[in-house]
């Protein structure tokens, strides 16, 4: 039953696998990105703000200007997330596979 029920799922991954592989031979390796120089100006103010708030010392300071800090610290994270692009994904299909391979190998 076990033998029977692992090769099916074998067949499966390598069928799935062999098809990816098809398909990611015909997309371009990497995608380079070009930011324009006010998006690199715009980069460096947020790198120096980021460390002009990391020498800061919080203890000193009220909890009203610690909260305009912190929030001011997110907006400047989701506005560096914005201009960077976006990340790596993965697939519903690619994360069940990679769990049945843990579970049936552990």
């Amino acid at each position: 039953m076990k033998k029977t029920i692992l090769s099916l799922s074998l067949t499966a991954i390598m069928m799935a696998a062999g098809t990816n592989l098809s398909v990611a031979a015909s997309k371009p390796a990497h995608e380079e990105r070009n930011f324009t120089e006010a998006k690199i100006l715009r980069f460096k103010e947020i790198e120096s703000r980021v460390l002009e708030i990391k020498e800061m010392n919080f203890s000193e300071m009220s909890k009203e200007e610690r909260k305009e800090i912190r929030s001011e610290l997110k907006e400047l994270n989701k506005e560096a997330k914005a201009n960077r692009g976006s990340g790596l994904y993965i697939s519903t299909g690619a994360l069940i596979v990679i769990l049945i391979l843990l579970i049936i190998l552990l």
